[in-house]
This record gives structure tokens, sequence and C-alpha cells, in this order.
């Protein structure tokens, strides 16, 4: 299921490690993934029950296959 934000939620939403790079919605592989990709730094960001999780604890490192 893809990721329903509010699109002017969207806009103002950044990555939050030091260069708070744009996300987008889903990630390279499934546009239509629960989860923001940053567009800097390619970390993936979960969305759980339409809330996005910014936190660089819970986010999925570029390359990493996702189950950790």
């Amino acid at each position: 299921m893809a990721v329903a934000l509010d699109p002017k939620l969207l806009e103002i939403l950044a990555c939050p490690s030091e260069d708070h790079a744009p996300l987008t919605v889903g990630t390279p592989t499934d546009p239509d993934a629960d989860a923001l990709t940053c567009t800097s730094c390619g970390r993936q960001y979960p969305v759980q029950d339409g809330i996005p999780v910014l936190l660089l604890d819970e986010a999925i490192e570029p390359g990493a296959s996702g189950s950790s």
C-alpha cells in the first residue's frame, strides 16, 4: 500500500540526518512501500499507521536488506 500523506506535510518533512534533505514516498525498488526515502543519503524511514517514523535508529540504511 502506498503512503498517503498530505502533500503539504510531505513538502515540509525532511531527513533527520545532518543534511536535512527532502523525502520521497516509497523506496527505489518499491514506489508503493510504506516508507519515505531520503533524496540525499538514501535512508528509508517506515510509515506505521500513516505516521512517518523519522528516527535515525529506525531507518533502514541504503544497501541493507531491511531485515534487522
